[in-house]
């Protein structure tokens, strides 16, 4: 057997391994790569030189800082202005998040615009008595669309405009993708605004993700700590300054809990010692509040009545209700209300058996809860799994809930020097990524642990192990022999059906197979098929680029379209319905606008 039927027979094994669906997909990928090095068609380093090919290390810093974005609160805050601004208009509605998604989606990939916004739109159609089957389907297509914007929208785009830039096409620019990609948005937008009620289902699925933007105040209820709230000055002759926080306990002094202390600007207390000017939080009877005071020399404030959400729950400090797990090292420990954890970070809030409070007396047992407050690095630094059960992870209530949280003006900074570098082409796509994802580390935004955790290794591994299958075809001709057949089909007076012909041939295979693993396979195909009818690759590889966008009609054929399946109660045949008619849109973008902004 040659080289060339060789590399068709891999090409068409993995294709098959990709339906069958039964192999994880890095392991499918994997054999791909070994099979060419196997088979003699590569040596060891050209079949695993896609590993350190400088995309595969743009597209890793690119979920770095989509991640994040996340983290601090970004996406939660472009959600709630989204929510504010939509009011009770279906179109304006639509028209907002998918505008948004779209460009989202073009600064930090569609999985990471996806994952960002999917909680959010999953509460705005909740709280807009509209169901989630009809926002979230067009919530993905819209982050299909909108990553065609930028060049940091999507893996495709990132592989195109580098064979675009080696086979002399003079590769693409970061903003040079806007001039299909707002079109696709809008396009798209439009279609759902006039069709989508008729072409999507009227779902709601039996699993959606709680809605935790009031997670703090429906604790405090639930643990009745709002009434009898004191506020307790530190006066400069107080015995308790520069007494340390883990020592301040309030468990002798019976009808009194210690909520909080803050510091004298109203910020959660993050010193180790109390100073003066410092508030104390209480709760209990007015007369042990005030008989506190007296004995510590406290000034009850003269500010109104505390707000407990906020003194609670704010950008430094939060809430964490927790449950004692068999087997947990906390049975039979005493915890009460108002105690200070060892390490001085967290405060005991209440304590509950079976929804009633806990006798202060009595040890811990096995389905307790506790309700903790402390700073959230405290929160995530101290409770430990092996320990504890966390109702609500605290990290995706403050991601929720508080929006624009600590470090978004960092986050927002980095973001604004990645996009100017990129425009600008002062460094390569790959050191501003690397940059980027490096400053989210140094800045504190995420730890070492966060960042490996950001990346998305599947795609990694997919994009390193499948770039050798696109140099095999190259090398052994069996690009020039499709691509001649190709042009043989078509006559090589038409590129326009060249491109009609490789769209449908991207966008076939999008469908079942991953849309990186489809672009890694017709590149080089488009590449030869170019040369040989004497035209630009630029036009081509962008109406490939465009088609493996272009993934609309299955739920596998992209991470994004699953997804949405389970929280949007989608069924198979449900996305060509929609998917069709954005397909056929793009199909009209690649065929006819490409070769107007990209002359052959």
């Amino acid at each position: 057997m040659s080289d060339i039927w060789t590399v068709f027979a891999i090409v068409g094994v993995i294709v098959v391994l990709f339906i069958w669906d039964r192999l994880p997909v890095i392991a499918v990928c994997m054999i791909a790569a070994l099979s060419l090095w196997a088979t003699g068609i590569l040596t060891l380093n050209q079949s695993m030189a896609g590993f350190g090919d400088p995309a595969i290390i743009f597209v890793a810093s690119l979920f770095v800082v989509s991640a994040g974005l996340e983290a601090t609160g970004v996406t939660a805050w472009a959600g709630q202005i989204l929510i504010r601004q939509a009011g009770d208009s279906r179109p304006r509605l639509i028209v907002l998040m998918m505008g948004v998604a779209g460009l989202l989606s073009g600064l930090i990939s569609v999985n990471g615009a996806v994952a960002s916004l999917l909680p959010v739109v999953i509460v705005m159609a909740i709280r807009l008595g509209q169901p989630p089957s009809q926002l979230l389907m067009p919530l993905v297509f819209a982050a299909h669309a909108g990553s065609q914007i930028l060049l940091t929208g999507s893996p495709v785009n990132v592989l195109v405009s580098e064979a675009s830039l080696d086979a002399g096409g003079g590769g693409f620019g970061y903003l040079e993708f806007a001039l299909v990609g707002f079109p696709l948005i809008a396009g798209s937008i439009l279609i759902v605004v006039l069709f989508g009620r008729w072409l999507l289902p009227s779902r709601t699925s039996a699993t959606l993700p709680p809605d935790l933007s009031r997670h703090a105040m429906t604790l405090i209820e639930q643990y009745r700590l709002a009434s009898d709230v004191h506020q307790l000055r530190v006066r400069e002759e107080s015995p308790l300054v520069g007494v340390p926080r883990q020592e301040f306990d309030l468990s002798g002094r019976d009808g009194l809990t210690l909520v909080t202390l803050k510091e004298a600007d109203g910020r959660s207390a993050r010193r180790d010692a109390i100073r003066p000017g410092d508030v104390v939080v209480v709760r209990g009877q007015a007369e042990a509040a005030a008989a506190l005071a007296g004995d510590f020399r406290l000034s009850f404030s003269e500010e109104d009545a505390p707000d407990l959400e906020r003194t609670l729950f704010n950008r430094q400090s939060g809430l964490a209700e927790i449950q004692i797990p068999p087997r947990s090292k906390l049975v039979g420990e005493r915890f009460f209300p108002g105690m200070v954890t060892r390490g001085g970070d967290l405060i005991v809030l209440a304590v509950q058996r079976h929804g009633e409070d806990l006798d202060p007396s009595l040890p811990l047992a096995v389905g307790d809860t506790l309700l903790l407050q402390g700073t959230w690095a405290a929160l995530e630094k101290r409770l430990k799994p092996a320990e504890v059960l966390m109702v609500n992870s605290p990290d995706l209530v403050r991601r929720q809930a508080l929006p624009m949280g600590p470090g978004a003006r960092n986050m927002l900074a980095i973001l604004g020097a990645m996009v100017v570098l990129l425009a600008t082409g002062l460094v390569p796509p790959a050191i501003a990524g690397v940059l980027a994802a490096g400053a989210v580390l140094l800045s504190g935004i995420q730890s070492v642990d966060q960042v490996y955790r950001a990346i998305n290794w599947t795609t990694v591994i997919l994009m390193g192990a499948m770039m050798p299958l696109s140099t095999a075809m190259q090398q052994t001709g069996a690009a020039d022999l499709l691509a001649t057949g190709l042009v043989d089909m078509i006559g090589e007076s038409s590129p326009h059906l060249l491109l009609v012909g490789l769209f449908v041939l991207s966008a076939v295979m999008g469908q079942i197979i991953s849309n990186t693993a489809t672009a890694l396979i017709v590149i080089p195909i488009a590449v030869v098929a170019a040369a040989q009818m004497g035209v630009s690759p630029q036009p081509i590889l962008m109406a490939v680029c465009l088609a493996s966008a272009a993934a609309f009609l299955t739920p596998v054929a992209t991470p994004t379209n699953l997804m949405v399946m389970d929280p949007g109660a989608y069924r198979f045949g449900d996305y060509w319905k929609l998917g069709l008619p954005l397909m056929i849109w793009f199909f009209l973008i690649a065929v006819f606008l490409v070769p107007v902004l990209w002359s052959f």
